[in-house]
């Protein structure tokens, strides 16, 4: 099972070969965010699948919003340039749960905590949070999975 680290490097020699400039520019770019990060600190570090799906979401984050001040700004061209790069990073990331899947998670987690006898109430959200956050991770926002936990745990 190869990384998705390994992933990014293969696709480069396989966009290299198709002459796809755009996907090469990209997932070059977003290897050398990887690399950066992995060397910056006191010690180096080796970037596991989680962090790097982590950047990957916000370099595509980063790309839509540049696209999005160039649309507002008149320039088309540039923010269509920008959205396409977003796209090529999103290729890698895992697909996306939707809300109703999220909520189911939420729910069976409030429920195996509730049958292990923990009391729950809106101040024990982190509790819930966690095994949540452990199976979400990269697939749904985290500001949603909260607001969901604390709708689940309210009164």
């Amino acid at each position: 099972m190869t990384t998705l680290k390994e992933q990014l490097q293969a696709d480069v020699v396989g966009h290299m070969k198709a002459g796809n400039r755009t996907a090469l520019v990209t997932v070059r770019n977003v290897l050398g965010e990887i690399t950066t990060r992995e060397k910056s600190g006191k010690t180096p570090v080796e970037l596991d699948d989680a962090q790097v799906t982590a950047l990957l979401q916000k370099e595509a984050a980063k790309r839509r919003d540049t696209a999005r001040i160039y649309t507002e700004a008149g320039e088309a061209e540039r923010a269509a340039a920008e959205i396409a790069e977003a796209e090529i990073i999103e290729a890698y990331l895992p697909v996306p749960l939707t809300e109703a899947e999220v909520e189911a998670i939420v729910d069976e987690a409030i429920a195996a905590l509730e049958a292990e006898g923990t009391e729950l109430s809106p101040r024990q959200m982190g509790v819930v949070m966690k095994p949540v956050t452990a199976k979400v991770a990269g697939r749904f926002d985290g500001k949603a999975v909260s607001e969901i936990v604390r709708r689940r745990l309210l009164p």
